[in-house]
């Protein structure tokens, strides 16, 4: 269970940074309102994944769910870059997260 919460942590994360570009571009109550929200439920998340897992397992995981969604999400739905060396950053990172799925 608590590598179901590490992911609902991290894809909350993903949530509050896609917010945070939304905000930038509407200005709005309701990105704000979902920032938050996305933002504080991943930390609920993650803090209910650390009852189990190490600090720095989870901290690590939980930053690299939330870096790499973020960098695809911003290919997907706001036009960023997709070019070779971004989409081998994140298999890099992705990859780490894995990594240390597998030795915990």
């Amino acid at each position: 269970m608590d590598w179901l919460y590490l992911i609902i942590a991290g894809v909350f994360e993903m949530m509050g940074v896609a917010m945070i570009n939304k905000l930038h571009k509407d200005h709005n109550w309701k990105a704000l309102a979902l920032l938050v929200t996305g933002f504080g439920l991943s930390f609920i998340f993650l803090a209910l994944a650390m009852k189990t897992l190490p600090m720095g397992t989870a901290y690590a995981v939980w930053t690299g769910i939330g870096a790499s969604g973020g960098a695809i999400l911003g290919m997907l739905i706001y036009g960023e870059p997709r070019n070779l060396p971004r989409i081998i950053s994140i298999a890099v990172v992705l990859g780490s997260a894995v990594g240390l799925k597998l030795i915990s």
